[in-house]
């Protein structure tokens, strides 16, 4: 059964090489589904394994300056508590293993479905977004709302382990639609660390992270990462999206239904 955990990281990590998105809207209703591993096991080992695998494309941005460390603090400043807390009231109000899945579950298939959305409609999003920027942007609510923004992605990302990249990347588009593409989709990969790491030790510490898996995950990933990196150059962005998209929405309307 490793070989196959390792081939599903495979397969995921070429998806995510070759779109820039893909990794927990895939990897978690992978494992439940094809795998039949719990919601709550699966949302924990994913949320560790995008926290492993994302590090190393903040880092690769940072470098390149694609990073504006001011809106990840924001973010960070209104994802990690709300983490925090979301991982509290979970564990603490709904300790039985049946009934938390069933929550993890209808929350993980709404979360497909939304990034499917984002998926789907970014670049209209992303036009709509600098029609309607004011000029010059105001700072102050800008950062309050990079705040409520990152707090709602740290409960969604705590309970599903989907959305922080496609939604982040589509909410910063509107919070700042004057931020160059490259150091949007950078700050979005760097803030997004901190957040699954952070939810990711929180459901380790409820025991509900299969470490076995999770290394099994990280050994095919890798490879895969780094051949669709390279392939991405030959393939339409608009072609994989959109697929993405449509197998995103199947996916979420099975699991929330």
């Amino acid at each position: 059964m490793d070989w196959l955990y390792a081939l599903s990281g495979f397969s995921v990590g070429l998806i995510v090489g070759l779109t820039g998105v893909g990794g927990g809207s895939l990897m978690t209703p992978l494992l439940v589904l094809v795998f039949g591993v719990a919601p709550v096991t699966a949302v924990g080992t994913d949320l560790l394994f995008a926290a492993l695998t994302k590090a190393g494309g903040a880092w690769a941005h940072a470098r390149r300056g694609n990073v504006d460390w001011n809106v990840v603090g924001w973010l960070a400043a209104g994802s990690v508590p709300a983490s925090t807390v979301t991982l509290v009231l979970l564990h603490v109000f709904v300790p039985h293993p049946d009934k938390l899945s069933a929550v993890v579950s209808v929350a993980l298939g709404m979360a497909l479905i939304l990034t499917a959305c984002a998926l789907l409609f970014r670049e209209n999003l992303r036009v709509l977004a600098e029609r309607r920027a004011p000029i010059p942007i105001d700072k102050k609510a800008a950062s309050r709302r990079t705040l409520i923004v990152g707090a709602v992605l740290g409960v969604l990302v705590t309970v599903s382990s989907v959305g922080a990249g496609a939604l982040g990347v589509t909410a910063l588009f509107f919070l700042y639609p004057g931020l160059a593409a490259a150091r949007i989709v950078g700050t979005d990969i760097a803030h997004a660390v901190p957040l699954t790491l952070v939810a990711g030790l929180g459901h380790a510490a409820a025991g509900v992270v299969d470490w076995k898996l999770l290394l099994a995950l990280l050994v095919g990933s890798l490879p895969g990462i780094w051949l669709g990196s390279s392939l991405g150059q030959r393939i339409p962005e608009r072609v994989l999206r959109t697929a993405l998209a449509a197998m995103l929405m199947l996916i979420g309307g099975k699991l929330a239904l």
